[in-house]
């Protein structure tokens, strides 16, 4: 920031619609050793209460970043599609931007974030691609337009306009009428296999509570032997 003639240097004012965090925390008690009871706790109540609110508007949207070729970081929203103890996956291109950065540099990190909740969870790890039984059988269940849609976009590629967009759609349809639509072999997912999480809830005068579990051990995420939990300052 530059400054001003006299030498001092502007400062921003004061945000007219800050907001104090009136969350309901956490509390050491509710911390368990291993993570993955309160990740899926906070999930199923995150899609909870976007079932009786409307406040939590897509509540598996999750922030995914990754690094390219240069160590240059690299962060987009997908949809989490997989979880287990093994870690939250999603499902992409595999010929796509992030694809490509995974087979270089397979280290990625995630945050889940529910604002009206105050609540965040942040993942760190390493890269693996989703087996594919796994995938086939998500793929099936998917609605047929997204199936089809996973044919018609090579995901990142420059297109001339919607025009072309549209037509390709028109041609894929008309390919796989009055059957089912295959997996295409480019598409497929990722999921973290994660050495790091850490779950933030907001409090009143930032006073916020954030707990880390550092992965100690071979197991799961639920697996209390294989984690080291901590309360972190806010």
């Amino acid at each position: 920031m530059s400054a001003s003639p006299d030498g001092i240097i502007p400062r921003t004012p004061p945000s007219p619609d800050h907001v104090d965090y009136p969350g309901e925390g956490l509390a050491e008690e509710e911390v368990p050793a291993a993570p993955f009871a309160l990740v899926t706790t906070w999930i199923d109540a995150a899609r909870a209460r976007q079932a009786g609110r409307g406040d939590v508007p897509e509540p598996l949207s999750i922030a995914v970043a990754t690094v390219d070729s240069h160590g240059r970081p690299d962060v987009r929203t997908v949809l989490m599609r997989f979880l287990d103890p093994t870690g939250p996956g999603f499902v992409t291109n595999l010929d796509s931007t992030k694809s490509r950065q995974l087979q270089t540099a397979p280290v990625l990190a995630a945050t889940l974030t529910w604002p009206s909740m105050f609540r965040a969870i942040r993942f760190r790890g390493r890269a693996e691609q989703v087996g594919e039984s796994e995938i086939d059988a998500y793929f099936a269940e998917r609605p047929r337009g997204s199936q089809l849609s996973a044919w018609v976009s090579h995901q990142s590629a420059p297109i001339e306009g919607r025009e072309s967009l549209e037509r390709a759609w028109a041609e894929v349809e008309a390919r796989f009428e009055g059957q089912e639509v295959p997996r295409p072999q480019f598409w497929g997912g990722w999921r973290i296999v994660c050495d790091e999480l850490e779950a933030w809830a907001g409090r009143s005068n930032r006073l916020h509570d954030r707990f880390r579990w550092t992965r100690v051990g071979d197991g799961g995420l639920d697996d209390a032997s294989a984690w080291r939990v901590e309360r972190l300052q806010p």
